[in-house]
Parts: structure tokens; C-alpha cells; sequence
């Protein structure tokens, strides 16, 4: 394992990095759910964890929102344990698209239709493969897998399920195109289902931390030592993370920052150093593209202290 940066110079990296960016309120909620446009956007918080189950945290770390895309990741992990990698090779794909996350261009454009579990049409059919008949039993087994990464049992933001119920009409149509080409592999009511019920998830950016620091130390839980994912899984997912985690931005982000990592458009980021920590911001103002904006010059500026570039 590689080593990681000392305590005390963690603590102060959180600290100078909250107070350089919490003035930054450029950027704007997301406004096409309406649940995320009532969040306030002043709102930050900045958590990172060690391999070694250490938790250094700095502002609104305690605060719930939605974890949106972010579970994306960890449902692409449960698929990868259940079916193995090459199932998402050749069901999912796991190439960028270099489109926005919900575009259906991409569907078109792509043979291989789906393309990568982190834009939604991806994530939608990843739902679609997990195991499980019903609804009930494979939000059962996924939520029970949600709360094993982040070590406690997590709950659903009803409001925002329901918002997004109300609103997923673009994200039932991209399950309709994939099912009329053959690459969705189940029920199109109960996966999406399932899907809008994951992104409406309640976490804290300490839950987000917590739940990253799995694939920072290799697939075993710092908190618990118990092993969630095969080494070989955590590798594949986060190369997934690298070409696809910031959607159409990606690229920028690999050559800017160089870490893996998951936005979500709740206004959470994910950053995984191998080996090094896992780092989580909250922040709900996003770019054009999806991403929290102070978040994303927070982890940069993280990173770029601790050395943490992969490349």
C-alpha cells in the first residue's frame, strides 16, 4: 500500500481549501429536478479518508443530499461482483461517450448503444442487469450494498424520489431506445424504478468519503476490514471513473486533477487516490456539464498538495 500523507498536514489541506473556495458561488443548482433547486447552495463541506480508517473533515460535512449520479459507481461495483467484468464489457460497454450524461445522440451515434455504466443510459441497464426479479428484492440487495460501503444504513429522500418519478420521462425514453435494441435486460417500470430510488439516496459528503475509501484501499471497507470488492473490480471501476466520472469534462478533469472520480448533479464529487485517501465535497452549484463547481477546485487543490496525480 502506498503510503499516506501525514495527520496533521491532511487537517490543514481541508482547512486552506475550504476557506480559498467558500466565497465561489459561481455555478447554479440543477433546476430540472425541482427538489435540487430548493437546496441551499451555500452549503460545503469537505471530508477526506485514509486507508488506515482515518476521518479528517471540514464545514456542512453532516448535511444530507441527494447522492444522484454518484451511485452510479457503487452500483457498476455490485454488477461487476454479481456478473463479472467482462459481462459489463459486453453488455454495458465502457467507452466515454464525450456527451453530456443524458444525451440519446450518444445512444444513437455509439454501436454498442449504452455505452458506459456512468451516463445514464448505462447506469439505467447496469440496474437492469443486477440480480433480483422485482422491484423489492433488488432495491433490497442494492440499498444493503449502499450501506455496507458507507457503514451504516442510509435512507431515500422521498421528496426527491418522488420529483424525479415525476420528471424521468427523457430517462424512460432512453429505457425504451435501449430495450428496442437489445441492450436492456429486464423490466423498463421496475429498473427505472430502481434506478430513480438510487440517485435519491440521502448521504452526507462524510458518507461519500466513506463509501470512496473502499476503492482507496483496494476493496476493503477501512472502517470494518471486511472485503467488498475483488482488487481486480476496484481497478476496473476506476478506470471507468477516470474516462467517464465528470461526463463530458472528463478529459480535462484526468489532465487537470489525475484522479479518479464521480460527480453527481446533487452537488457531490468523489476522488479516489489509490492506496493514498478518498476525498468527498459537497457543494450544490454546478457547471454547465453537471459538475459542483467548488468541489471540483477543491479536490484539485487537495490533490495537488498531497501529490496524489495518478499519472
Amino acid at each position: 500500500m502506498a503510503k499516506s500523507p501525514q495527520q496533521p498536514v491532511i487537517q490543514s489541506i481541508l482547512d486552506d481549501a475550504y476557506h480559498k473556495f467558500k466565497n465561489d458561488t459561481s455555478g447554479k443548482n440543477a433546476d430540472y429536478i425541482p427538489a435540487l433547486a430548493k437546496v441551499d447552495s451555500a452549503y460545503f463541506g469537505l471530508v477526506v479518508v485514509t486507508p488506515h480508517g482515518k476521518i479528517y473533515t471540514k464545514g456542512d460535512v453532516n448535511q444530507p443530499f441527494s447522492i444522484q449520479s454518484i451511485s452510479k459507481v457503487f452500483t457498476l461495483a455490485l454488477a461487476m461482483e454479481q456478473k463479472g467484468p467482462q459481462t459489463i464489457v459486453d453488455k454495458i460497454g465502457v467507452n466515454a461517450t464525450g456527451l453530456a450524461f443524458n444525451s440519446v445522440t450518444a445512444i444513437e451515434l455509439n454501436k454498442a448503444r449504452s455505452v458506459n455504466p456512468l451516463v445514464n443510459a448505462g447506469a439505467i441497464a447496469t440496474v437492469s442487469l443486477l440480480d433480483g426479479n422485482n422491484e423489492k428484492a433488488k432495491w433490497s440487495a442494492l440499498s444493503a450494498w449502499y450501506d455496507k460501503f458507507a457503514n451504516r444504513k442510509l435512507s431515500v429522500l422521498e421528496d426527491v424520489y418522488k420529483s424525479e418519478s415525476d420528471t424521468n420521462g427523457h430517462n424512460r425514453a432512453i429505457a425504451e431506445l435501449l430495450t428496442s435494441y437489445d441492450r436492456f435486460y429486464g423490466d423498463v417500470d421496475i429498473n427505472l424504478a430502481v434506478y430513480t430510488r438510487q440517485c435519491s439516496v440521502a448521504v452526507t459528503a462524510k458518507d461519500l468519503a466513506v463509501m470512496a475509501s473502499v476503492l482507496a484501499n483496494n476493496g476493503v471497507h477501512p472502517l470494518t476490514d471486511k472485503r467488498l470488492m475483488s482488487s481486480d473490480n476496484v481497478s476496473r471501476v476506476l478506470a471507468v471513473m477516470t474516462t467517464a466520472g465528470l461526463y463530458e469534462n472528463s478529459g480535462q478533469w484526468a489532465y487537470q486533477v489525475g484522479l479518479p472520480a464521480k460527480s453527481g448533479v446533487g452537488g457531490g464529487i468523489i476522488a479516489v487516490s489509490p492506496g493514498k485517501f478518498a476525498v468527498a465535497v459537497f457543494s450544490p452549484k454546478l457547471d454547465s456539464a453537471g459538475n459542483s463547481i467548488r468541489a471540483q477546485k477543491a479536490i484539485d487543490f487537495i490533490a495537488e498538495k498531497l501529490h496524489a496525480n495518478i499519472f
